[in-house]
């Protein structure tokens, strides 16, 4: 026995708003041809599928249970459409983000690669600025969401999820090879220089929090604009400085620095994603959410 998606699909509003004139409305047909539908779909299956009446149209016990699996079946029909129209969606559109450094180095970049690859047609703009400045885009309205390193400071309506953590090793020349054998306090690291990112940004008040706490006062010798910046000023012997474990990897095992070990070892930090709850996401804009989270997943 054979019944067309067309019969169910007249038979799934029909029952919905138990109504035929309403089903023949929203189906932008009319009454004669779903009352036929109706007759077809109840001769094909052998049963009557609706008592009507002055007040509409009820459905009979098999009725009711042929519903019950019709309105499953159709509405993953419906989510499946939804999805692939939202994907035509994904031909158009912008998507505003505010990074600070570290996230931008160790997560939003090799995100947004792949996110480019899949939908070259949306445009993408980055800015990077320190963290409470990229969550500062989000409360006003500048960006879609921030990715951002703790500490960050987030007040509602604004939500900070937490991505993925890191952890930050102090690198120096190789110069200090024989110097730092042994494991250093944090008194001890006063007497070089340190090299940091400059105030105003979340590690500078990360690392000045962290001395503190060891009753250590934090000076900075040289302030960097950037982190991508201190690893060649440590290549090139200015000073000692923290950096994210994975972007000294690769140099440490050409020993062109060393890892300095501390008997006073840093927190591990976050990278979050901030958002602003009450403001929606553009299609657009969910899709890289998610792709960022599934990255953080895996790391």
């Amino acid at each position: 026995m054979e019944v067309t998606y067309d019969y169910y699909r007249i038979f799934y509003y029909a029952a919905k708003y138990k109504s035929f004139s309403q089903a023949a409305t929203i189906l932008m047909s009319n009454q004669p041809n779903v009352t036929r539908a109706i007759h077809n779909l109840e001769s094909q299956l052998g049963c009557r599928l609706f008592i009507r009446s002055n007040r509409g149209a009820e459905l009979t016990p098999e009725g009711e249970r042929l519903y019950s699996h019709v309105a499953i079946a159709y509405d993953h029909l419906h989510a499946a459409e939804l999805e692939l129209e939202n994907e035509k969606k994904l031909e158009q559109g912008t998507v505003t983000i505010g990074v600070s450094e570290i996230a931008l180095h160790l997560l939003l970049l090799p995100v947004l690669g792949e996110f480019r690859r899949k939908y070259p047609k949306i445009r993408l703009r980055i800015s990077s600025y320190t963290a409470p400045q990229a969550i500062q885009t989000v409360r006003n309205g500048l960006s879609d969401f921030a990715v951002a390193s703790t500490p960050a400071e987030v007040k509602k309506p604004l939500k900070a999820i937490p991505l993925l953590s890191f952890k930050e090793i102090l690198v120096a020349n190789a110069a200090y090879k024989d110097m730092f054998k042994e494991p250093v306090s944090l008194k001890k690291l006063v007497e070089y220089p340190f090299i940091c990112l400059g105030k105003n940004t979340s590690t500078y008040d990360f690392y000045t929090r962290f001395f503190l706490e060891h009753g250590i006062a934090m000076t900075a010798d040289t302030e960097a604009a950037t982190i991508d910046q201190i690893l060649p000023m440590v290549r090139q012997n200015l000073g000692i400085g923290f950096i994210p474990e994975p972007l000294a990897q690769e140099v440490i095992e050409q020993g062109i620095v060393i890892q300095v070990p501390l008997l006073e070892e840093p927190p591990v930090r976050e990278i979050c994603f901030v958002e602003d709850k009450s403001s929606p996401h553009s299609m657009a804009a969910n899709v890289l959410k998610e792709m960022l989270f599934q990255a953080g997943e895996k790391e």
